[in-house]
C-alpha cells in the first residue's frame, strides 16, 4: 500500500520536540505540506528550514482558542485548506497524587485534552465549511498513550487526560460521521523522548525498561505506518477507533 499525503496539508500541534517534530519528516517524506505548531517558535522555525518549502512554523499555544484560531488561519493563508490534523501536544506533572498541586493538574488537563479538543474543533470547523462532507479528506488525529488502559503512580492526572482522549475520539467521530471529518487515536507506548530521557536513564527507569516484556522501549519511527494510514486516502473507512502500537509494553 502506497500511502502518499501528495496534495494534502496536516497541522501538526506540539511539533517542537519528541515524536511531534518526527512527524513533521514523516509527513514531508510522504510528499505532504507540514504546519508545525507550538510555543516554542524557534525550534520550529529550524524545523521547518530543514524540511523546506513545504513546511511553516506558526505559534501554537493549544490551550489558547485565539491561538489556535491563528494558527489555522496562517496555515490557510499559506497553504489553503488543511487537511490532517494531528494533536499531539502534551505535558505531564509527576508525582503522587496526594502531593500535586492544583495548578499542575489543571496544566496538564489543559494542555493534553482541552487543548486536543480545541485543535480537533477548530480543524474540523474550517473542513467542514470548506466541503469535507462531499470530499471525504478531513483527518484528525488524536495522540494518547498506553496510559490510557494502565494503572500506574505518579501520572494519575495524565494517565486520566489520555484515557479521555480515546472516548473524545470517538465523540467526535460520532458528531461528524456524515461531515468527512474522520477522527481516530493513536496510542504509542513508551518512548524515549527528551521529556522522559533524565528518567529512563536513571537506576529506577532502568529498571522500568527491564520489566517490559522485550526489555526496551518502543523506537518512534514504528508510529510512522499507522500515522501515514489515518491521514490518507487509504483510511477512509476508519474513524471512531483507537490503535496502540507500543512493542507489546502494556499486554
Amino acid at each position: 500500500m502506497h500511502l502518499s499525503l501528495e496534495g494534502r496539508t496536516i497541522l501538526v500541534a506540539g511539533a517542537s520536540s519528541g515524536i511531534g517534530a518526527g512527524f513533521a519528516h514523516t509527513i514531508a517524506g510522504a510528499g505532504g505540506r507540514v504546519v508545525l505548531g507550538a510555543r516554542r517558535l524557534e525550534r520550529t522555525q529550524v524545523l521547518a528550514d530543514e524540511i523546506g518549502d513545504g513546511a511553516m512554523a506558526v505559534p501554537l499555544d493549544v490551550t489558547d482558542e485565539a491561538s489556535v484560531i491563528a494558527a489555522f488561519d496562517a496555515a490557510e493563508a499559506r497553504f489553503g485548506t488543511v487537511h490532517g490534523i494531528i494533536a499531539n501536544a502534551g505535558t505531564a506533572t509527576g508525582g503522587h497524587s496526594t502531593d500535586v498541586s492544583a495548578e499542575g493538574l489543571s496544566g496538564v488537563l489543559d494542555t493534553n485534552l482541552l487543548g486536543s479538543y480545541l485543535v480537533a474543533r477548530e480543524g474540523a470547523r474550517r473542513l467542514i465549511r470548506g466541503g469535507s462532507r462531499e470530499r471525504g479528506d478531513g483527518r484528525v488525529v488524536l495522540i494518547g498513550s498506553i496510559t490510557a488502559e494502565q494503572n500506574g503512580t505518579g501520572d494519575a492526572m495524565y494517565a486520566a487526560t489520555k484515557a479521555g482522549l480515546a472516548h473524545l475520539g470517538r465523540q467526535l467521530a460520532r458528531e461528524w460521521v456524515r461531515q468527512g471529518v474522520n477522527v481516530n487515536t493513536l496510542q504509542p507506548g513508551w518512548i524515549p523522548t527528551e521529556i522522559n530521557a533524565s528518567w529512563f536513564a536513571s537506576e529506577r527507569g532502568r529498571g522500568d525498561i527491564d520489566r517490559l516484556h522485550r526489555r526496551r522501549l518502543l523506537d518512534a519511527e514504528a508510529l510512522d505506518p499507522m500515522l501515514l494510514y489515518l491521514l490518507s486516502d487509504a483510511s477512509a473507512q476508519v474513524t471512531g477507533a483507537t490503535f496502540t502500537i507500543d512493542d507489546g509494553q502494556s499486554l
